[in-house]
């Protein structure tokens, strides 16, 4: 089993979803088992295949989205109030070490 935590790191304007530093979303094996606030799609979107990556033990590192093996980093596509209302999102993508 594989264990997947995507953790709110920095919000960046106003998240249109809400969004706040330490929401989470957990997936395990190649579903989701648990958010803290309903998924926004545009960040699922933005993330989704470094998702799969990870679960499939692919690297942080090896993928050149993070310095450490076990965690990536990914924004969500919202300009921040260049062109729209909202703000940006950036999510800290670890592999769980408790299952």
């Amino acid at each position: 089993m594989v264990r997947v935590i995507v953790e709110v790191q920095e919000v960046r304007g106003k998240c249109a979803l809400g969004y706040q530093q330490g929401d989470q979303i957990i997936l395990k094996d190649f579903y989701i088992e648990y958010s803290s606030k309903p998924i926004c799609l545009h960040a699922l979107a933005s993330m989704l295949t470094i998702l799969i990556l990870m679960l499939k033990q692919h690297s942080g590192r090896e993928l050149g989205l993070s310095k450490s093996s076990d965690e990536a980093y990914v924004q969500c596509p919202d300009p921040n109030g260049l062109l729209t209302d909202g703000g940006t999102v950036i999510f800290r993508i670890r592999r769980s070490t408790n299952h």
